[in-house]
């Protein structure tokens, strides 16, 4: 295990008063920690005061001014490129740590493989479960990852299918040599799915911890963004984005197919954003036959050739010796 400290990067966008309430409680979790630390905010171009909240509240944060407007994966490039310590911890503003929110987390990078490890996330105004572990599974030819699950006793680390962006803490190392993020999923949703996924077939494990937790006001930050259609639209484009690169070539002609038949009941429903999603999808064909080589160029020179049924089966047979039940359980 390297030697601990912790890189906290915190993408903002127009975010002061999720700022103003959730920073107390990070620095508060961080100095219970004791771990060697620092909190990077990296700023999308924001047109409220956050920037000067911060300047005038917080001089102990680097803050990184963005000169353009790009979204959550590249500015949480941007701060996963100038973070100095070896574990990266990847925070939304609408995120509030449990004072013991670290402890025990590191642990999970003694085992080499380890790619990252996440908490679980309970919502800040009804106190619902909103993310704990996460299987794999099929409907067809579609990679879903929602299948939450909970471990009685359990007495081996637990994997999850992928790390919420929201508060993971992951392997510096391992995150750049992924490229971070990959911004085609910009400005938002399935780059944390995508990135886990990309993680489990180069070989390496992401875990959930569940002694911990941490707070969140779901969805606060993306109502800074024009309409509700507008981020449905960029939801169904990035899902399709997911499996044009990590299907098998052999899959995806049954998955298009899926597709087809998923238009005309979206058409029906007169759900529209769902056509503007499969346009936008099919104008980025060369970019994401770009990231599908890249991938596995990348897999090939770690000697990685895991397809998603073989993460799934790797999965399942982690958690074939301890006792599962389905669902999020109770806060």
């Amino acid at each position: 295990m390297k030697e601990p400290g912790l890189s906290v990067i915190i993408p903002n966008y127009n975010g002061r008063l999720l700022l103003e309430n959730n920073l107390p409680s990070v620095f508060a979790a961080l100095q219970h920690s004791d771990l060697q630390h620092e909190v990077l905010v990296v700023d999308d171009c924001s047109t409220d005061d956050s920037c000067a909240f911060i300047g005038t509240n917080y001089s102990e944060i680097r803050l990184i001014k963005k000169a353009n407007n790009s979204g959550f994966s590249a500015t949480c490039n941007v701060g996963i490129a100038q973070a100095k310590y070896p574990y990266i911890m990847l925070l939304n503003t609408d995120i509030q740590l449990s004072k013991d929110y670290f402890t025990g987390q590191l642990d999970y990078f003694k085992l080499k493989d380890t790619f990252g490890v996440m908490a679980k996330i309970i919502g800040a105004k009804q106190g619902e479960v909103q993310d704990t572990a996460r299987l794999y599974t099929f409907n067809g030819f579609k990679i879903k990852a929602n299948r939450f699950f909970r471990v009685q006793k359990p007495t081996l680390p637990i994997p999850t299918a992928y790390l919420s962006g929201a508060n993971a803490i992951i392997d510096a190392e391992k995150l750049r040599a992924l490229g971070g993020f990959n911004e085609i999923f910009s400005p938002f949703y399935y780059e944390d799915f995508d990135l886990g996924l990309r993680a489990w077939r180069m070989g390496w494990k992401c875990y959930y911890h569940p002694d911990t937790y941490c707070l969140h006001d779901h969805s606060s930050t993306t109502r800074n963004y024009r309409s509700r259609n507008w981020v449905k639209s960029i939801f169904f484009r990035n899902r399709f984005i997911v499996h044009a690169i990590h299907l098998e070539k052999f899959q995806l002609p049954m998955y298009y197919f899926q597709l087809v038949l998923d238009a005309l009941f979206m058409w029906m429903l007169g759900k529209f954003y769902f056509y503007k999603a499969l346009h936008q999808f099919i104008v980025r064909h060369g970019e994401i036959r770009a990231s599908r080589k890249n991938l596995k160029n990348l897999m090939n020179q770690y000697g990685s050739l895991r397809t998603v049924k073989e993460v799934q089966q790797e999965m399942n047979e982690l958690l074939a010796k301890q006792v599962i039940t389905n669902g999020l359980g109770e806060a």
